[in-house]
């Protein structure tokens, strides 16, 4: 007899173990404070190493999301191990190949940069300019560009990275997605490949439901049906050639529109086939 799937847009079924429930809830504030500390020492004591040993021979931004990388790695080595949080990847050693790109993916989670920039060494990212008023803002301010930033000025900073060898990950919904509904794919991520010149690659991260790390969940909260499940596909490269005869303003349009069509049409094949319990939202 097969399984029922219970939808992202249905409400999950009630708490059967309180117990258990409450221990995974309990784990996962601990996981976010284990994870912030991790922050602050990154940015207090190997930040500043890295500054002083790297003698010019790389960029510091490389040789620091490098390591940031290598933790991300051992920290959610440590949730999968816990079985709490799960990482499924066909092919690995791929992610690593992606140099130059703009990276773009759906967001139903706190976890997704976290997960993509495990795979993906040399990346950056545009993240939200209020994490700079917590416990990340050592790293981030060091590492990553803010959205608080003026966006010609995020412009050119993407584009001494991309000429680099570096990725720059964007999430073109801007805000996680919600659990129920869609939200529109904002222009920002075109604008940037479209002035660097760098292809698009995109990323579909599918799996379990992600409640409680979603936008607007308690944080005393988690998907009590089954593990997090990051199921993280890389799709087809959209080429940035196809788009360069065209207006900015029209060449950003249909660069967006080809983006969100990539991306929602991946999550329709992949509801289609996917055996869980809960399915994350796309």
């Amino acid at each position: 007899m097969s399984k029922k799937k219970v939808s992202y847009k249905s409400e999950l079924p009630k708490i059967k173990n309180i117990f258990s429930y409450s221990y995974y809830c309990i784990s996962k504030v601990f996981a976010l404070i284990y994870f912030g500390l991790g922050a602050v020492i990154l940015a207090i004591f190997i930040f500043p190493f890295i500054r002083l040993f790297s003698l010019g021979h790389k960029d510091f931004g490389i040789i620091a999301r490098a390591y940031v990388s290598h933790t991300f790695r051992v920290f959610l080595g440590g949730l999968h191990y816990l079985r709490t949080s799960i990482r499924k990847v066909e092919d690995p050693k791929a992610f690593r190949q992606i140099h130059s790109k703009i990276i773009v993916a759906n967001h139903p989670s706190l976890l997704d940069f976290v997960y993509i920039m495990s795979l993906v060494p040399n990346s950056t990212c545009i993240v939200r300019g209020g994490l700079t008023h917590g416990p990340l803002r050592g790293v981030i301010k060091q590492a990553y560009i803010t959205n608080t930033t003026e966006f010609d000025d995020i412009l050119v900073e993407c584009k001494k990275l991309t000429d680099k060898g570096c990725n720059v990950i964007i999430f073109p919904e801007g805000t996680r997605s919600p659990r129920v509904g869609q939200n529109s794919y904002k222009k920002g991520a075109a604008r940037i490949a479209l002035y660097c010149g760098c292809d698009v690659q995109p990323l579909f991260i599918g799996g379990s439901d992600k409640y409680g790390l979603g936008k607007g969940d308690p944080l005393l909260s988690y998907n009590h049906v089954e593990k997090y499940l990051y199921d993280i596909k890389m799709l087809p490269v959209i080429k940035i050639e196809q788009f360069k005869n065209l207006s900015e303003p029209i060449a950003a349009k249909h660069l967006t529109e080809e983006m969100e069509k990539v991306i929602r049409s991946a999550g329709e094949e992949y509801a289609k086939t996917y055996t869980g319990l809960t399915l994350n939202n796309y």
